[in-house]
C-alpha cells in the first residue's frame, strides 16, 4: 500500500479549473517535455503507429473534452500503442479527454478548461516545454503570460463536430468536466434563459 491515493487533482497554467493524473502504475513525479499537438485521438493514433513520436515527448490530445468530442471519449487506444511502442514509461500524454482505469504511465486527463472552451490547451503550439510536476500538483506550459495572453486572444472556436442530433445538444448544453460534465450547470442556465426571453 503507498501513503497517498491512485489519483491526483493538478493545476497551473494548461489547467486553471483542475485536471487527473493517475498515480498508480507508475513511479514519475515530475516530466518536462516537448508538446506534440494532435487534434483527436485519430491523428494521435497514427503519430504513434508510424513512429512520431518518441522518449521525453509530451502528447496532448485536445478537442476531446464532453463539448468537443463531444462526450469525453476514452484516449484508450492512444495509450495502448504508446505501451505498445515500448513508450509507457518515457512519455507523457495529456488530454481533455479521458483515460481508462487501465491506462498506464503518465497520463492526465479531465483538462479544464476543454480546448472547445477556449481553455489553455487550446493554444498549446508544437514543441512548446511542458512541465508536470506532481508533488507539486502541478501542470504548465513554459511560455511567457504575454505570449500565453497573445495566443488566447487570437483563439476563435471552430466549427461543431455535429450540427444536428443528439449530440449537437449535448454539446450545446454539456458543461466543463471540472464540474462534472452535467447538462444542468450554467451552459444549460444561460441556453433556458435565451429561450425565455421575449421576441424583439
Amino acid at each position: 500500500l503507498k501513503p497517498t491515493g491512485g489519483l491526483a487533482i493538478l493545476h497551473g497554467s494548461l489547467a486553471p479549473e483542475g485536471c487527473v493524473v493517475k498515480l498508480a502504475g507508475h513511479e514519475r513525479r515530475l516530466h518536462r517535455g516537448p508538446a506534440r499537438v494532435f487534434d483527436s485521438e485519430t491523428a494521435c493514433f497514427e503519430a504513434v503507429r508510424e513512429r512520431r513520436i518518441v522518449a521525453g515527448d509530451v502528447v496532448v490530445i485536445r478537442w476531446e473534452g464532453p463539448v468537443g468530442g463531444p462526450g469525453m471519449q476514452e484516449m484508450l487506444s492512444v495509450t495502448g500503442a504508446l505501451v505498445g511502442e515500448g513508450l509507457g514509461d518515457s512519455v507523457a500524454l495529456i488530454t481533455d479527454g479521458r483515460f481508462s482505469g487501465g491506462t498506464h504511465g503518465l497520463m492526465i486527463g479531465h483538462i479544464a478548461p476543454e480546448a472547445a472552451l477556449g481553455g489553455p490547451i487550446a493554444v498549446v503550439e508544437e514543441g512548446d516545454e511542458i512541465v508536470i510536476d506532481v508533488d507539486r500538483r502541478a501542470l504548465d506550459l513554459m511560455i511567457s503570460a504575454e505570449e500565453f495572453a497573445r495566443r488566447l486572444a487570437l483563439w476563435t472556436p471552430r466549427a461543431p463536430r455535429y450540427r444536428g442530433g443528439v449530440l449537437a445538444k449535448y454539446a450545446a448544453l454539456v458543461g466543463s468536466a471540472s464540474h462534472g460534465a452535467v447538462t444542468t450547470g450554467p451552459r444549460m442556465s444561460a441556453q433556458l434563459d435565451r429561450a425565455a426571453r421575449p421576441p424583439a
